[in-house]
């Protein structure tokens, strides 16, 4: 399929399918004899995965230190894309995710309960 019809099956838009592919994410597609990009199922596959873990709360950057692995959450049942790998490149960048969003959270509930305490006497 077309780079239109591959984005709309992805939601998404073309501009972001060619942004995810300048930056690793999505390996280089087809192109016809005449230079356009075709794409199938396993693109936009692919294409979900990362939207998907975007709407997680990962960064592209943090995408780009796992790309290699982001195949891996295609699998029946999905495979583990972030745990710790020695020294491989872009290990642990799901616990790393998690560890900021819990020190966040514990950010924002601390300072919840300042606010409720100075507010109302009471956390």
């Amino acid at each position: 399929m077309r780079i239109g019809d591959a984005a709309a099956a992805a939601g998404t838009t073309p501009r972001a399918l060619r942004f995810y592919e300048e930056r690793g994410l999505l390996p280089p597609p087809r192109r016809t004899p005449a230079g356009q990009r075709e794409y199938g199922p396993d693109e936009v596959a692919r294409v979900r995965v990362v939207r998907e873990l975007l709407a997680l709360g990962l960064t592209v950057e943090d995408l780009c230190g796992i790309a290699d692995r982001l195949a891996q959450l295609d699998e029946v049942p999905p495979g583990r894309c972030g745990q710790p790998d020695g020294d491989r490149p872009g290990s642990g960048v799901i616990a790393r995710r998690l560890a900021a969003l819990g020190a966040e959270i514990d950010r924002l509930t601390r300072l919840r309960e300042a606010l409720a305490l100075r507010t109302f006497g009471r956390p």
